[in-house]
């Protein structure tokens, strides 16, 4: 099979479909890889590493768009790029389809075979396409809340770990997965006194054995989410719903009440947010102040650390580019539950039902297309 991999175009997106380590597996299992001269450089690799490895340098993404039978990205295709996909082209990437009708409608226009990542499951009940990025992300969600708080950044002008006799940030944490947990490992490591609320007591009892009392663990319910945001001098949103657009935990009445200078991070923004207040900013303008508090909202948050984000994202995906490139995608998706999945939309048909349900569309079991 003919693997194309673009340069990624979306804003601050430094990421790329497949290292080099990756191409070497996918041409030793006798594909041809051709990808767009300079794809690599934000992650340090060289059209010349690409190329020593037996891969196809392409001038431009047009190449590869009209070439490639299957094509591996990192970020949803932007509009320009669903416009050059065509009947039977196999697209595996992020998606994030629920709160993006337009992008929706272009894919189910296309006549494509769109494989999302981020709703690819495993054995274990989990999102093993999305756990890399949840947990880049989560960490980040730390960093640029540090930041964020400083006065030259609209912050309070709070040090996350306070010093001897001054007390710390308080960090709030709506949600104990994935990106919740390792939000909570960056925060208890910066000395900030880190609360975390979670529906599953499950989850709790979980974070609660991992942290003991370097953390708080609460039940989430209104009164004690909006009593642990307002309070907070960080506020990290990191919820998520497989596939559907994420709910709107924080109200807008809840960031009125907040500090003026506290921070809130929406790490869920990818999927529409779960801060009423937040809306997507990019890498080149990640905040903006509303009702005197700072909001950081990026929908791509790891393409900000692109050579740790590539290697961890390539670490999970490249067991199924290999079967989809190997068996074809109407074989591997037939074999394979879990990438099926995966399968947001085919031959112009809505085949996640997450997806169907928050825009209203029609949904089709994959099967059926199978």
């Amino acid at each position: 099979m003919l693997i194309g991999i673009p340069k990624e175009i979306k804003m601050g997106e430094f990421r790329v479909g497949m290292t080099p380590a990756s191409v070497r597996e996918a041409i030793a299992h006798g594909h041809k890889v051709l990808i767009e001269s300079n794809a690599g450089v934000g992650i340090g690799a060289t059209d010349r590493d690409y190329e020593k490895l037996g891969a196809i340098i392409a001038p431009d993404a047009a190449t590869v768009w009209g070439q490639a039978e299957l094509v591996v990205k990192v970020k949803e295709p932007q509009p320009q790029e669903c416009a050059q996909l065509r009947p039977g082209q196999i697209l595996f990437t992020y998606l994030h389809l629920a709160p993006d009708v337009e992008q929706t409608n272009e894919l189910i226009a296309s006549g494509a075979v769109c494989i999302a990542y981020e709703t690819v499951t495993s054995d274990r009940g989990d999102l093993p396409l999305l756990h890399p990025m949840s947990e880049v992300a989560g960490r980040m969600s730390i960093q640029v809340a540090a930041h964020a708080l400083e006065r030259e950044a609209g912050g309070r002008g709070v040090l996350l770990g306070g010093v001897p006799g001054v007390a710390p940030a308080k960090v709030t944490v709506i949600g104990g997965g994935t990106v919740g947990a390792n939000a909570v490992l960056m925060a208890v490591g910066s000395g900030a006194e880190v609360v975390v609320l979670d529906k599953s007591n499950a989850t709790l009892r979980g974070l609660n054995a991992r942290f003991g009392a370097r953390i708080k663990t609460v039940y989430s319910n209104s009164e004690t989410l909006e009593e642990h945001v307002v309070e907070a001098d960080v506020v990290v949103g990191g919820v998520l719903i497989p596939g559907a657009a994420a709910p709107k935990l924080v109200s807008e009445d809840m960031v009125k009440s907040m500090r003026p200078g506290a921070v809130v991070v929406d790490v869920a923004i990818d999927q529409g947010g779960c801060i009423e207040t937040a809306h997507g900013t990019t890498h080149a303008d990640p905040t903006y102040i509303l009702h005197d508090v700072v909001h950081y909202a990026v929908t791509n948050m790891p393409g900000a650390v692109p050579h740790t984000s590539t290697y961890a994202l390539n670490n999970a995906t490249l067991p199924f580019i290999l079967a989809i490139a190997d068996k074809g995608a109407t074989q591997a998706l037939a074999d394979d539950a879990h990438l099926r999945n995966g399968l947001n939309v085919m031959h112009g048909h809505v085949t996640c039902r997450a997806v169907a349900e928050a825009q209203n569309l029609d949904f089709t079991d994959p099967q059926d297309l199978l």
